[in-house]
């Protein structure tokens, strides 16, 4: 907001000048009385000036349906959209998603500080404001092989950016806790900006020192005793409920009048099937009233206090001095959005976005570099008769270590279909390592073929389960081939949605990524997988910062000791 034009603001809130548009009968969702108001809203210049009546330019008749603050996306990376930004924009728009604050740490484990300048870039412009936490952890760890490393150095002069408003996700509990110097390097130039927390299943004392070194929010709390002590010690909760880990059933019963303040509701990550078939935000907040919480509650949490914690101070309400974002909504508990306003000017209208922006092209390189790769690669010699193995747990990101038999054939050790115990390899993409390590999942359902993607949180180095050997090898090969992408394959066919923008994201338009996914689910439901979003839950079997064991192309992690296990056992 310009400075200047509040002079001209101060006379419209007065009524001296008419406003640009009253909106009249209106029910105002006030977030911050919390209560239901009715009323109307002058908007000039963009800004929310006052209520009640005014002389306009224009009006705008709301006919007794409800005005609610632009939703507010606390935590997301859009990278897990497979869109680029103005595709993720174009999807999340109609669903009255005005404000969102990403974490480009996806794009910027597989091109460093050239990931999150397109990122920047193409944010630019947007008919949403889209700020940005910068990485903080780049690698995630250095139990695996990313694309980059960046430092406290590397990230300083980001910070002076007004789009930048914190630091990301704190992943590397373990170098907090021993101080270690590069992570407090990034504490530091953060310092009076938010700090973003990533920390599954800490409690107690270590949770007081990671917590007393800077860090303010957690959206990876999974039970009610671990949110509660989190919120207790002064954390934002952030409960996500995405397109893989959803928390909202679990943590709704925790908010109530006198903390929901303190709570955000967040994605995390975000496919876009949920995208076109569930919606975004306002999913959630239908979700979240469904399971008990209070319907203007729900609206906070998505909205003044995910602006509040990032000091957004012109975002979040429908008030005087506030941005003129705003949608229109005619059942707080159906909560369908049917106008979405931005800065007073209509920008979707029942699910069509209006107006949207295709970033101008910056330029990036190909970020697929994977050394010359052979059948006899993923030949896995059997060391004993049973291993360590990865087992899913539904709607979590979190895994379970189990000791399994494994089935052998010819000495070599094999996935074992009739048991839904599969080979998952991870092959490294971006140094040319030779990296490829191999382990055995339980949970995918898989009677033939395989499934292999160049996503795969938060290195991305190709991940790939399969029934076989040579469909194993087919598949990576494919993704290799492709520049980045999911695949289905099997012996007679293969399926592929190319993502060339680093491996991560698709150059196309929503409806052909929607399209793809759906077909490529479709194939994996045909090949005998049992889960949902099979792709997503297979790029985070790599993340080894979310117990209890997960593969990086460095081997079999032990998140919760935070060291390597041996497979065979």
């Amino acid at each position: 907001m310009n400075f200047i034009n509040k002079y001209e603001l101060v006379k419209a809130a007065r009524g001296k000048i008419p406003v640009d548009v009253f909106f009249k009968n209106a029910r105002l969702v006030n977030v911050f009385s919390g209560k239901i108001e009715k009323t109307g809203v002058a908007v000039h210049k963009g800004v929310v000036v006052g209520f009640g009546n005014y002389k306009a330019k224009k009006t705008v008749d709301i006919k007794n349906r409800y005005i609610v603050p632009g939703l507010v996306e606390g935590h997301i990376h859009t990278e897990s959209s497979m869109l680029e930004m103005g595709e993720f924009v174009k999807a999340v728009l109609p669903y009255g998603t005005t404000t969102v604050i990403c974490d480009p740490h996806e794009i910027a484990n597989v091109l460093g500080l050239e990931g999150i300048t397109y990122m920047l870039q193409s944010a630019k412009y947007q008919p949403v404001d889209i700020y940005f936490t910068l990485p903080s952890t780049v690698p995630a760890t250095d139990m695996e092989t990313s694309g980059a490393r960046l430092s406290a150095v590397d990230l300083m002069p980001y910070f002076s950016q007004k789009w930048v408003v914190g630091l990301g996700e704190v992943m590397n509990v373990p170098g907090v806790l021993e101080n270690d110097r590069e992570i407090f390097d990034k504490l530091k130039i953060a310092f009076g900006k938010a700090i973003e927390g990533h920390a599954p299943g800490l409690m107690g004392k270590d949770l007081y020192a990671y917590i007393t070194s800077g860090v303010h929010s957690d959206h990876e709390s999974f039970g009610k005793e671990e949110a509660l002590e989190k919120l207790s010690a002064g954390m934002t909760i952030m409960i996500r409920e995405g397109s893989v880990a959803k928390n909202l059933k679990t943590l709704a019963v925790l908010v109530n009048d006198k903390n929901q303040s303190r709570f955000c509701l967040v994605s995390d990550d975000r496919n876009p099937i949920d995208l076109v078939e569930k919606g975004h935000l306002d999913y959630t907040i239908r979700k979240a009233i469904s399971l008990g919480v209070d319907p203007v509650s729900a609206i906070r949490m998505a909205t003044i206090n995910p602006a509040r914690h990032f000091s957004l101070r012109n975002a979040g309400a429908v008030a005087p001095g506030y941005f003129a974002d705003f949608i229109i909504v005619d059942n707080l508990s159906k909560f369908r959005v049917l106008n979405v306003y931005k800065r007073g000017e209509e920008v979707a209208r029942n699910g069509k976005a209006l107006k949207s922006r295709k970033p101008k092209p910056v330029p990036l390189r190909s970020s697929i570099n994977v050394k010359w790769i052979m059948p006899a690669h993923f030949k896995l010699p059997a060391a004993s008769k049973k291993v360590n193995v990865i087992e899913l747990v539904p709607d979590e990101l979190i895994t379970k270590k189990r000791v399994m038999p494994v089935k052998t054939e010819n000495g070599f050790a094999v996935s074992d279909t009739k048991n839904d115990i599969l080979k998952i390899v991870v092959v490294e993409r971006h140094k040319r390592t030779g990296n490829i390590s191999q382990g055995f999942v339980k949970g995918f359902g898989l009677k033939k073929g395989a499934l292999a993607s160049s996503v795969g949180h938060d290195s991305h180095n190709i991940i790939c389960v399969g029934c076989d050997d040579e469909s194993i090898y087919q598949a990576v090969l494919a993704i290799i081939k492709s520049g980045g992408g999911l695949g289905c394959f099997q012996s007679d066919r293969q399926e592929i949605l190319p993502l060339p923008i680093a491996g991560l994201m698709s150059d196309r338009d929503l409806s052909f990524v929607y399209k793809q996914l759906k077909h490529l689910h479709k194939a994996s439901a045909a090949m005998g997988c049992k889960l949902d979003d099979p792709f997503m839950v297979l790029s985070f079997l790599a993340l080894p910062v979310i117990p209890d064991l997960k593969i990086t192309d460095k081997g079999l992690v032990d998140v919760t000791q935070n060291k390597f296990v041996k497979l065979f056992v």
